[in-house]
């Protein structure tokens, strides 16, 4: 069984959906959901279902990224993972915190990459009139929304879409790539 870290920063949809198929057959199980926000609902989600929690409040370090990094990797270090997952964890990651997990730290982003990295991205897609938007698993590099993509979903964008009605239609996409994605990736693993 590949163990698997979760690393979120809110409600945790995803990540619910991650541990809810790592059940039976699948490869991996989760061992720890770790958030930059002790407030974070999803904490209380993992709690709830049996898998170990802790929190490290990035507002505490301030600009020393360095140092909050460094107390993420402690926690990480004592679940030794072989996978780590983002899902939704709202913070940018170092080249060097990159580099100790290098191969084996997926995330799930809003937008079909290359196409809208970083933040905003369903606002994006509709101003610049696309006709289709989705999600992208892929792993992690030093760079930004950047690293090998593993899977994508799309959704049609059409004219009644807002930013939240396109998030809405993504998520339900992500919530179905992301576990499909997860469950492969462990497997080639080994």
């Amino acid at each position: 069984m590949k163990r698997t870290a979760i690393l979120i920063s809110g409600g945790g949809s995803n990540m619910v959906r991650l541990c809810e198929d790592m059940t039976g057959d699948h490869p991996a199980r989760p061992v720890l959901v770790l958030s930059n926000d002790p407030a974070a609902a999803g904490l209380t989600k993992a709690s709830a279902m049996g898998i170990a929690t802790a929190a490290v409040d990035h507002r505490a370090f301030g600009k020393d990224r360095a140092a909050f990094e460094a107390e993420l990797l402690r926690h990480l270090e004592a679940a030794d993972p072989d996978i780590i997952c983002l899902a939704g964890f709202m913070r940018v990651l170092s080249a060097d915190f990159v580099s100790r997990y290098e191969g084996r730290i997926l995330n799930i982003h809003p937008s079909l990459l290359p196409k809208y990295k970083g933040l905003n991205t369903h606002s994006r897609a509709i101003e610049a009139g696309d006709t289709e938007a989705g999600c992208t698993v892929h792993l992690v590099t030093a760079e930004l929304d950047d690293g090998p993509i593993l899977g994508q979903a799309k959704v049609a964008i059409v004219p009644e879409d807002v930013p939240d009605s396109l998030a809405a239609k993504v998520l339900v996409e992500e919530h179905r790539l992301y576990p499909e994605v997860l469950r492969a990736f462990a497997t080639s693993l080994g």
